[in-house]
């Protein structure tokens, strides 16, 4: 009885992992995911604790909190004058560049179109 299907089990190891193994034996800031070696600053523990402590623990909606939509709507504005993003509709967060893509790709695309990728590209 097999314990995976058999498209998973066709995966290979991910490259960031594989770059993050190389960074630790180098010595070197891996910057392919996001594991500090590091402190988290102060203020962002106070933030978070503050956060907690004010019942602001929910998950956010799938688009995006709305006070981070209209702050990015604010500063495409600053920097693009005459742009009008409206943050209800045009604007969504993600929780990273898989899911942006994933979200992207399934608005977009159907079955069979074809697409292509320029290298260097995102290995997802």
């Amino acid at each position: 009885m097999r314990s995976i299907s058999r498209k998973a089990a066709s995966f290979t190891e991910s490259v960031i992992r594989d770059m993050n193994r190389l960074a630790v034996q180098a010595g070197a800031v891996s910057l392919a995911q996001g594991f500090p070696d590091f402190a988290c600053p102060p203020e962002l523990k106070e933030a978070a604790a503050a956060a907690v402590n004010a019942d602001i623990n929910q998950y956010a909606i799938t688009w995006g909190a709305r006070p981070l939509r209209e702050a990015i709507a604010a500063k495409t504005a600053r920097f693009h004058p005459g742009w009008q993003v409206d943050p209800e509709t045009q604007i969504t967060v993600t929780c990273g560049a898989t899911e942006g893509m994933i979200a992207a790709m399934l608005g977009l695309l159907d079955p069979g179109d074809e697409v292509i990728v320029f290298e260097p590209f995102y290995e997802n």
